[in-house]
């Protein structure tokens, strides 16, 4: 649980990644430091050899000359005097040594088949020590400077540890000031956190916090899409109950009138018969109901539609087949009137069939007996024209509304018929007018090119 904390991941990464670059800068100020510092002696050593080879050694007695020990020399300094930092020795070709340094220089073993840089050990000494092995100009002398190897990796160790320990000290608080600024920087995703935990169910307003991230910002948007997105299905959803529920009360309430009437005509079979086709006529109006609020219900959810090339002469051919027979039972003359140029649109062919049907049903259903209903179509518009009483002006600004119907209406129905022809209309990006026609009756033109 604990790793899953984003600030202690970033924690530990960064405490990981910083004792990685110490270590690597660390073992790489370790190299060329050592490698200025070999330098550096190397060249010491030379130059020093180079000095002694100008020196003669000779002395009346032939005894080697032993120079005084340098810390005896200088007494107030000892304590910084170093016996192993150089030491030499001259000898003779034949291996005799005739001066040295007083320290570790009486200790050299003579080799003169060395010359130049060499490692080499001194009498009855097991440290490494770094020697130049340089002969006189006359050929006479050899002359060897040394130093100890532990004195340079010594030298090497305390110039990278002053270096070095600033930043080992400064770690421990570089980390802290980190930890600081993680938790300030991670603290509008808390504010975020905090606004989600103390948020009421229902509470759909956009999260808001300080100082945000750009990285967090996306995250903190696509939130409150998805609020909006959710309070719209909220509405639509309460919606659709308060419609379901507004709308369904009065033909429940028929159909049980007509269930009571029809348990009270006892041996009344003529009663009876009225009472069960008046239910059944019900059942379907309230089928037909239910299935426009799902219908309705569905388009308002806004989903996006799968189209694919629709023909609609078929479309038309096949809504006034379908509604050949209604027309006949209500005396009403069905024709449809189409361009002999197939027209192909992009489209939801179920929903496209379902807006001509509603456009077909509403225009049977209010057309008086005797009168004609056309279904045009043309390469632009589909209209659909009856010879019914046409709507006050008032009344044809407002129908396509949900649930709204026009005063005086006999015929039955919900209102939800031309709410869905908008619906689908708007969805295929087109649009629908309605007009009173001059002969009479209602015209009602989708434009199909929007």
């Amino acid at each position: 649980m604990m790793l899953q904390s984003l600030r202690l991941r970033l924690m530990l990464g960064f405490l990981l990644l910083s004792l990685l670059c110490w270590g690597a800068a660390a073992i790489g100020a370790w190299w060329q430091t050592r490698h200025n510092i070999n330098q550096l002696f190397d060249t010491q050593q030379m130059l020093f050899a180079k000095r002694l080879t100008t020196l003669n050694p000779e002395q009346g007695d032939q005894q080697t000359l032993t120079l005084p020990k340098t810390k005896k020399m200088l007494r107030h300094n000892r304590g910084n005097q170093d016996d192993d930092a150089l030491a030499f020795a001259i000898f003779r070709r034949d291996g005799q040594m005739l001066m040295n340094d007083g320290d570790n220089g009486r200790d050299f073993i003579f080799d003169y088949q060395r010359d130049g840089f060499v490692d080499g050990r001194l009498r009855g000494d097991d440290d490494r020590w770094r020697m130049v092995w340089l002969r006189t100009p006359d050929d006479r002398y050899v002359v060897v400077v040394g130093q100890e190897w532990e004195y340079r990796d010594d030298m090497t160790r305390d110039l990278v540890k002053t270096n070095l320990m600033p930043w080992l000290v400064a770690l421990p608080v570089m980390l802290l000031l980190m930890l600081w600024l993680i938790t300030r920087e991670l603290a509008p995703l808390k504010q975020i956190a905090r606004q989600l935990r103390q948020r009421a169910p229902d509470d759909l307003t956009p999260l808001t916090a300080r100082r945000v991230p750009q990285e967090v910002r996306p995250l903190l948007t696509e939130l409150n899409l998805l609020f909006h997105r959710i309070g719209e299905m909220l509405i639509r959803e309460r919606r659709f109950t308060s419609d379901a529920a507004h709308e369904l009360r009065s033909p429940l309430a028929a159909l049980k009138v007509q269930t009571e009437v029809a348990q009270l005509a006892h041996d009344d079979a003529a009663v009876r018969h009225h009472a069960l086709t008046s239910l059944d006529a019900g059942i379907d109006r309230a089928t037909r109901l239910v299935d426009q609020l799902l219908t309705l219900s569905r388009l308002d959810a806004g989903e996006d539609l799968e189209t694919q090339s629709v023909q609609w002469q078929q479309i038309a051919q096949n809504a006034v087949v379908e509604h050949y027979a209604a027309a006949q039972a209500a005396k009403v003359e069905l024709a449809l009137d189409a361009s002999d140029t197939p027209i192909i649109r992009q489209g939801h062919p179920l929903l496209l069939a379902l807006l001509v049907r509603n456009l077909l049903d509403n225009a049977i259903r209010y057309s008086p007996p005797g009168t004609r209903v056309w279904l045009k179509l043309t390469s632009d518009a589909l209209q659909v024209l009856d010879s019914g009483p046409g709507v006050s002006p008032e009344a044809l600004a407002r129908i396509g509304e949900r649930f709204y119907r026009p005063p005086g209406q006999q015929q039955s129905g919900s209102g939800l018929g031309l709410s869905i022809v908008h619906h689908i209309a708007r969805l295929h990006g087109m649009t629908v007018t309605m007009n009173n026609r001059q002969e009479g009756g209602l015209a009602v033109t989708v434009n199909l090119r929007g």
